[in-house]
């Protein structure tokens, strides 16, 4: 099978945020990206049971931090593709209107530090919350052919 055929086995996936729905800020876990050439990150927003608005939102970040477990802080936003404008820097995905959730959000992480997660930064009252996931996904340094 070629590499192009065959993705899955040549990825890894990484849950930095489990589904969950959401009503208050979540950290994401953090993923080891030492051996990868490439890492990319995904979250996927569902349908929110609240009206989202500029006062009521949902905003994705990237945190990373050269240890596991501390040190974590926004990266900047020239560490990612496709930041966006964001309360902190290292945002890739501002959910305030209905036709911004049901999606799925990406970004590349291009910056040197070790570790990566996500957190989903709550602004508001969610009464009802939101479903919401983030994948970390690790391109190996080598593909094998």
């Amino acid at each position: 099978m070629s590499v192009l055929h065959d993705v899955k086995s040549k990825l890894s996936l990484n849950s930095t945020i489990l589904p969950q729905v959401g009503t208050t800020d979540i950290t994401g876990t953090a993923v080891d990206t030492q051996l990868s050439h490439g890492v990319g990150i995904m979250a996927h927003i569902g349908t929110s049971g609240d009206t989202l608005s500029g006062s009521v939102k949902i905003e994705m970040e990237v945190q990373h931090s050269d240890a596991s477990g501390s040190g974590f802080v926004a990266c900047a936003d020239s560490d990612i593709v496709s930041a966006v404008t964001g309360t902190n820097t290292g945002t890739f995905a501002v959910i305030d209107a209905a036709a911004d959730d049901d999606q799925i959000y990406k970004c590349n992480y291009i910056g040197s530090k070790r570790y990566v997660k996500v957190v989903a930064n709550f602004t508001g009252t969610h009464t009802n919350g939101c479903p919401l996931s983030a994948t970390v996904v690790l391109l190996p340094t080598q593909l094998p052919a």
